[in-house]
């Protein structure tokens, strides 16, 4: 089928992707909108995964202040160039990521830096809450398996749903980001300040 300027433009703004890739997009799949985005989408995160391996240490570190002054945090996230780091698009994705930290507070940045203690600790608590709830033995391990891969949905910054976008975590955002700017880029660092949260009564 003909595709038309404006289905390409469509999609262009809709993905970032380049006019060629767009115009393949829609030609691959016959003109179908929602599968050129998942065309380009993979097509994109295939390229994200071969420059993942590139090092990266250019970037920024960035601030933001929220709730009047009540909650601070402090990311740095890294890419290949100092060229990248000052484009718009990079800025707004460290705020995003700065914002997300704000919001809804993880501890770790991804799976691999939660301590095998805190592990250990989770599985005792869900094995005991599971059996308390009266579940039976022989379903134990898969109930705490379950519980675990919530906790890191909830306390690893890349497995949190985007807080501005829930269909795509902030892994998704990053793919996204590496595959349309053509850089490895990784969040290295953050700290998070919430105003007398360590404090004692």
């Amino acid at each position: 089928m003909a595709i038309s300027v404006a289905q390409v433009k469509e999609l262009r703004q809709a993905t970032g992707a380049g006019i060629l890739d767009c115009r393949k997009a829609l030609e691959a799949n016959d003109g179908d909108f929602d599968k050129a985005v998942d065309f380009l989408r993979e097509k994109g995160l295939a390229k994200a995964a071969k420059r993942m391996s590139r090092e990266a240490k250019d970037g920024l570190v960035a601030s933001y202040i929220h709730g009047g002054g009540r909650i601070g945090v402090l990311v740095e996230v890294n890419c290949e160039t100092d060229f990248v780091a000052r484009t718009e698009d990079y800025q707004q994705l460290v705020n995003n990521i700065a914002l997300q930290i704000a919001a809804m507070n993880p501890r770790y940045v991804k799976r691999e830096d939660v301590p095998q203690s805190v592990l250990e600790h989770e599985k005792e608590l869900y094995r005991a809450q599971a059996l308390e709830e009266g579940k039976p033995e022989r379903v134990l391990d898969r109930i705490v398996e379950g519980r675990l891969e919530k906790f890191y949905k909830e306390t690893c910054l890349l497995e949190q749903e985007f807080i501005r976008d829930d269909s795509k975590s902030i892994g998704d955002l990053l793919q996204d980001a590496i595959a349309r700017m053509g850089e490895n880029i990784v969040i290295r660092r953050f700290a998070r300040f919430e105003l007398g949260e360590d404090l004692k009564a």
